[in-house]
C-alpha cells in the first residue's frame, strides 16, 4: 500500500488529522455484515473472493484511498469503489475525503485468507542486488507514452518475471525476445539469468536508448532494435529466439498482433514459448473473451496461466494487475504472418481504432502534385491516385503513381523516382526510416505538424542530422493543411569528406545489413583515395570499429546508435587518410 501523505509509517492516520463527523454504524445481519455488503457479497457468488482482498485490507485499520486499495488487492477500480460504498457508514474518511478507514478496526480481519500461489515470489529474497538494481532503472525510466498504451510494471513484477523465466526454462545459450519493453524485462532477465542473451524489439526510441545505456553499464547481454510492430519484426529477428516474451497493448487487436510478432520471432516455434501479460476488468468477461478467442484462431495452447502475476504503477481500471499466459505454439499456429492484424491496435491517440487519421481527399491530391510524385506511400485515399497532370510518363500524358504499401517500403527497395508518403493517423514515428529508405531523388512525407521532429527547431535539426549527408531537408508547416507539416528531402550532390561518403554510401543501401554496406563503402571510398583495400582487411576493420553493428539494418537501427554509425565511419575513414599519408603509401592491409 502507498502510505497516506500524513501516515506515521505503518499506515495508519496521524491522530492531529481531522476526520468528518460519522453517522452511527448500519444494521448488520447476523453474520456482522451489514446488509448492502452482504447483497454486494451474494450478487459476485464464488468470485466474491477477490472483494475479501479489499475487506481484509481495510481490516488492518490503516487509511486507505481506492487506488491504493486497487494496487495491494488487484480488484479493479469499480469493484473496490462497490465495496466502499457498500460499507458507507461503516467506514470514516479524511478532511479531504480521499482516504477512509474503518471505523472498528480488524471487523473484517476473517476475511483475510491466503490468495493464489505464488510461482516465485519466495524467490525474490535470493536477488536483493537485482531488485535493487530494477527499482533503480524502473524509477529513472522515460515517462509512459499514452498514446502506446504504456503503463510501467513494478520493479517488484519485472524481476518476478525473469525468476519465473529462470525457473521454468533450460536458459543456457538461449535467447529471450522482448516484443516491446516499456516494462525492462530484458534487463531484469539479464541480471538474473546466466547464459541468456536478451533482445528488444520497440519504436519508442527513448526507451531502446535507455535499456541500451542500462546494459552497457550493467554488462548485460541485451541489444535493441526498432521497429514499428505494426509492419512486422526486423529482418535478423526473425525466426532467430527460442522464446519471447510482451506486454502488449490490452485491446484484442494489440494481444494477436503482439503474440504473432513473438511467434514470427521463434526459430522452432512448437519448441518455443510466447509468454503474454494481459489483463482486464473483472467486470468486462466479454473483452477477454474476444481476446482469448483470438490466441485459440491462432492455434496457441494456454499451457499455463498465473492469475494477477503482474502489477503495475498505474491501470486501476484493470486492479493494477494482469495475469501472466505461457503459450505454447502447435504445428498450426501462423508464422511469419506480417501485416495480418489490425493497424490500430491501440486503445488512446491516432493510433487507436476510434481515431479518423489521414489525409483528406483533396489534401492528398495536393501532396501528390505537389510532389510530382511517381510513387504514393501509405494509406492514401482511392480518388487521391488518379492520373496526376503535373507527373508526366515518356509520352507525356498523365500519369497515376504506383502505390507502394508501408510495410513493402521499407521491406525492400523500390524503384528510383520521386515519392510521397502519407504518415499521418498514427505513422509518424517512422518519419526518419521512410525517408532513408527512399531509393531518390526526392521524398515528401506528411506528418502531423505537432510531431517532436518538425513542431520546433531542435527537433528539425535532429532529424536532418539523422538524414545527413545523403538528404538535403526543407520543413514545409502547413502544408497541404494547417494541422500538417511535410518533410521534403532530396539528395545532395555526391562529394564531401571521405565519412560523409561513406556513411551516405550506407545511407543509399538502407534496406541492406549494415555491416556489408559499411564494408562495401570502405573498399569503394579507399579506392578513390588510391588506398585500396580488400574485402578481408575491409571485414576486419569494420568489426573492430563497430561490432555491435552485426544483425541490424540502418532501418532497425536504434536512432541513438546513428552517432555511433557516424564516428564509426570517422575512425574508418580516417585510417585511410593515414595509410595514404604513410611512408609506403597504403596498400591492400591500409585499414587498421
Amino acid at each position: 500500500m502507498e502510505e497516506h501523505p500524513e501516515a506515521d509509517g505503518t499506515g495508519r492516520t496521524d491522530p492531529a488529522r481531522g476526520t468528518s463527523d460519522c453517522a452511527p454504524p448500519p444494521p448488520t445481519d447476523g453474520d456482522g455484515v451489514p446488509p448492502g455488503l452482504r447483497e454486494l457479497l451474494d450478487d459476485h457468488g464464488i468470485a466474491a473472493r477477490r472483494l475479501h482482498r479489499v475487506l481484509a485490507a481495510l481490516a488492518d485499520g490503516g487509511w486507505w484511498s481506492p487506488r491504493e486499495l486497487v494496487r495491494r488487492t488487484a480488484v479493479a477500480h469499480r469493484s473496490v469503489q462497490g465495496v466502499l460504498d457498500a460499507l458507507d457508514g461503516e467506514l470514516e474518511w479524511d478532511t479531504g475525503a480521499v482516504h477512509a478507514r474503518l471505523r472498528r478496526a480488524g471487523g473484517y480481519a476473517g476475511f483475510d485468507r491466503p490468495g493464489t500461489a505464488d510461482p516465485v515470489g519466495h524467490l525474490a529474497g535470493d536477488h536483493a542486488e537485482a531488485a535493487a538494481e530494477l527499482r533503480r532503472l524502473v524509477d529513472e525510466a522515460p515517462a509512459a507514452r499514452t498514446d502506446l498504451d504504456h503503463v510501467a510494471a513494478t520493479a517488484e513484477t519485472a524481476l518476478r518475471r525473469a525468476l519465473l523465466l529462470r525457473t521454468h526454462f533450460a536458459l543456457d545459450g538461449a535467447r529471450l525476445l522482448c516484443v516491446g519493453d516499456h516494462d525492462l524485462t530484458s534487463l531484469a532477465a539479464a541480471l538474473v539469468c546466466p547464459g541468456l542473451r536478451a533482445v528488444v524489439v520497440d519504436i519508442d526510441e527513448r526507451m531502446l536508448s535507455y535499456i541500451d545505456a542500462a546494459a552497457e553499464r550493467l554488462g548485460a547481454n541485451v541489444r535493441c532494435h526498432f521497429a514499428d510492430l505494426r509492419l512486422g519484426l526486423p529482418p535478423a529477428l526473425r525466426e532467430s529466439c527460442d522464446l519471447a516474451f510482451t506486454d502488449p497493448p490490452y485491446t484484442p487487436e494489440g494481444v494477436e498482433l503482439f503474440v504473432r510478432r513473438g511467434v514470427e520471432g521463434l526459430a522452432a516455434p512448437r519448441a518455443g514459448r510466447v509468454l503474454l501479460a494481459y489483463g482486464a476488468s473483472e467486470t468486462t468477461p466479454a473483452l477477454t473473451a474476444r481476446t482469448q478467442s483470438r490466441l485459440s484462431a491462432l492455434d496457441l495452447v494456454t499451457e499455463a496461466l498465473w492469475p494477477d502475476f503482474n502489477r503495475y504503477r498505474g491501470a486501476e481500471a484493470i486492479g493494477a494487475a494482469s495475469d501472466l499466459y505461457v503459450l505454447r505454439p502447435t504445428g498450426r499456429t501462423p508464422q511469419g504472418s506480417r501485416g495480418a492484424a489490425a493497424a490500430r491496435v491501440y486503445s488512446r491517440g491516432t493510433n487507436s481504432a476510434e481515431s479518423a487519421g489521414g489525409l483528406q481527399e483533396a489534401e492528398a491530391r495536393a501532396v501528390l502534385e505537389d510532389a510530382a510524385a511517381e510513387t504514393a506511400v501509405g494509406e492514401w485515399p482511392r480518388g487521391a491516385l488518379a492520373p496526376l497532370p503535373r507527373t508526366a510518363g515518356a509520352s507525356g500524358e498523365p500519369r497515376t503513381p504506383r502505390h507502394v504499401r508501408l510495410a513493402t517500403w521499407l521491406e525492400t527497395p523500390t524503384e528510383r523516382g520521386s515519392a510521397a508518403v502519407d504518415l499521418t493517423g498514427g505513422w509518424e514515428d517512422l518519419l526518419a526510416r521512410v525517408v532513408l529508405a527512399a531509393p531518390g531523388p526526392e521524398v515528401s512525407a506528411v506528418v502531423s505538424a505537432d510531431h517532436p521532429q518538425v513542431r520546433d527547431r531542435d527537433g528539425q535539426r535532429e532529424l536532418a542530422a539523422l538524414l545527413a549527408p545523403r538528404f538535403e531537408v526543407r520543413f514545409m508547416r502547413g502544408t497541404p493543411a494547417p494541422r500538417l507539416t511535410t518533410v521534403r528531402a532530396a539528395e545532395a550532390p555526391d562529394g564531401g569528406a571521405a565519412d560523409e561518403r561513406l556513411l551516405a554510401h550506407c545511407q543509399r543501401r538502407a534496406h541492406g545489413r549494415l555491416s556489408a554496406t559499411l564494408r562495401e563503402g570502405l573498399v569503394r571510398v579507399a579506392a578513390t583515395a588510391d588506398v585500396p583495400v580488400n574485402k578481408r582487411t575491409a571485414r576486419h576493420a569494420v568489426a573492430a570499429a563497430a561490432p555491435w553493428l552485426e544483425g541490424h539494418t540502418l532501418l532497425d537501427l536504434p536512432a541513438h546508435r546513428m552517432e555511433r554509425l557516424r564516428a564509426a565511419a570517422a575512425d574508418l575513414a580516417a585510417s585511410i587518410v593515414e595509410a595514404r599519408e604513410s611512408p609506403d603509401g597504403g596498400g591492400a592491409n591500409a585499414s587498421r
